[in-house]
């Protein structure tokens, strides 16, 4: 699996030691980072299809400060997709009323059908960006319909069923991002942690450091951030992911394709 993190803020701050300690994890998750960074109201992505640790690119990004309201990182441990660039996270994607929408995710999708006709339309080949074209698609639907573009709770309801419906049998540890609202969701236990305090909502696979008031991201909900604050709260649903030994199976097959020189680099 992977490992996913998110900083949200109402003010720009520097979060060069959060995400040192994030990248420091890449051991065991060697096949891929990224970093996400807004800067004048447009997404900067920065990643790479190589072990965090070893890579010049982010030592020479992480020696300046990092700074920002909303900063999104991701650490790859492949279970779907060749370990090359385009399957990094994050993704990016815009819909038809040119709105951006960002997404990073740990998990994989087991059983998804819907998916399988964004395999020719992906840059990449992951189970991951397959996700963010089904739901670019599903919000251009609404908006058409509508006739206009969507208010921030609509596209709040209408990702609460997407994601519904994605999580079962899948695990979905999801961080969405559309250029107003921050979607956080996890369905699988011990995966997802969040620490809020004065400088901001901080979510990350693992606890970063030793404050005690990490707490466990609440399963089988989404929630839409704002300004370091949760401004919306869906009901819970009951897809909660179970890891079995059919799933352990799947991922080492896939594992056994990779190759030894691609995990080293």
């Amino acid at each position: 699996m992977c490992e996913i993190f998110c900083f949200n803020s109402n003010t720009p701050k520097q979060i060069n030691e959060c995400l040192e300690c994030f990248y420091n994890h890449s051991e065991d998750h060697p096949h891929g980072w990224g970093l996400a960074t807004m800067k004048s109201n447009e997404f900067v992505i920065r990643k790479e299809p190589i072990k965090a640790t070893c890579s010049q690119n982010l030592k020479d990004i992480l020696s300046h400060p990092v700074v920002g309201k909303n900063v999104f990182a991701h650490i790859r441990l492949a279970t779907v997709g060749e370990i090359i660039s385009p399957n990094c996270h994050p993704f990016i994607e815009a819909d038809d009323n040119n709105r951006s929408w960002m997404l990073i995710h740990n998990g994989t999708i087991f059983d998804y059908p819907e998916l399988d006709k964004y395999a020719d339309k992906e840059n990449g080949d992951t189970d991951s960006e397959r996700i963010l074209l089904y739901i670019i698609d599903k919000i251009n639907e609404f908006e058409s319909s509508k006739g206009a573009p969507s208010t921030i709770k609509e596209r709040f309801n209408l990702l609460t069923d997407i994601v519904e419906d994605l999580s079962k049998n899948n695990k979905l540890n999801l961080m969405v991002y559309d250029g107003d609202l921050t979607y956080i969701h996890s369905n699988m236990r011990n995966s997802l942690y969040y620490l809020k305090s004065d400088e901001g909502f901080l979510v990350a696979s693992t606890p970063l450091n030793d404050d005690e008031n990490w707490k466990e991201v609440e399963l089988n909900k989404l929630f839409g951030l704002i300004d370091g604050n949760i401004i919306f709260e869906s009901g819970e649903h009951e897809n909660e992911f179970i890891f079995t030994d059919a799933h352990q199976k799947a991922i080492e097959e896939f594992l056994k394709t990779v190759h030894k020189d691609d995990i080293d680099d």
